[in-house]
């Protein structure tokens, strides 16, 4: 009863649990962590055993709470940290900034249950491509909402990786639009003026930064870089891609 109500506690919900009981049958067993209890530990309990019990859930806690609840990408802490990672190697490497156009738009239209499929359609395309890559030390992470960071090693083909994601992505996001809109290749969304706006069909932008080495001081500097050659990329229409190379 007392593991019903931890349950069904919202803000319990993740809180991992440990049950210690001097019963140990198995029925009674069973019926505990039928309620999504992680460990049941029967007495008499070794202090150390119970101690890396609890090390390591917590661990494991901490790590969830950094990774996204839609996508289980990495989220800003894990990124901002391989960042560094890259720079106090003093090597090359690249970022890859992603996020989709027209979103709200299609939220607007199709509803946020949708618009979530598009989010982890989006995650599952970009680590597909990113992790294909040969000899490179890849990282995906979501930063937030439509927004995705790719870090990858210096050595690769940024013109062919962002060929692909781009090629992948245009084609799977039709599958989630209705033929109607698909055939017109755009959607209308109702302002706050009660008038009829067109918008685009999803698409996908990438702003690749190639960071040799040296060139940023810090993760701030990099930021900046990113956030202009993604603006760049999307002057295009549909889905596109800019490269920022220092000469």
């Amino acid at each position: 009863d007392v593991c019903k109500k931890i349950r069904k506690d919202e803000d319990n919900t993740i809180t991992p649990v440990i049950v210690v009981s001097s019963n140990g049958e198995r029925e009674h067993r069973m019926k505990i962590l039928n309620e999504s209890i992680e460990y049941f530990i029967r007495k008499p309990v070794d202090a150390g055993y119970l101690y890396y019990t609890v090390k390591n859930l917590m661990r494991l806690l901490t790590i969830n709470r950094r990774m996204s609840p839609l996508t289980g990408l990495p989220g800003n802490v894990q990124i901002n940290s391989e960042l560094k990672k890259h720079l106090l190697k003093n090597d090359e490497f690249s970022i890859l900034y992603l996020d989709l156009d027209n979103f709200k738009a299609y939220n607007d239209v199709y509803g946020f249950l949708k618009g979530d499929q598009i989010i982890k359609l989006t995650a599952k395309i970009i680590t597909k491509n990113i992790h294909a890559l040969e000899n490179t030390d890849a990282f995906v992470g979501h930063i937030g909402g439509d927004d995705f960071v790719a870090i990858t090693d210096g050595d690769i083909d940024y013109d062919k990786t962002c060929q692909d994601i781009i090629a992948e992505f245009d084609v799977e996001v039709l599958k989630l639009f209705n033929d109607t809109d698909i055939a017109r290749r755009y959607i209308e969304v109702q302002n706050r003026k009660g008038i009829m706006e067109q918008f685009p069909l999803t698409s996908i932008s990438i702003g690749v930064v190639v960071a040799d080495a040296k060139r940023f001081a810090n993760t701030l500097e990099i930021g900046e870089v990113g956030a202009q050659v993604k603006h760049l990329s999307k002057t295009t229409m549909g889905s596109s891609y800019a490269i920022d190379r220092r000469d």
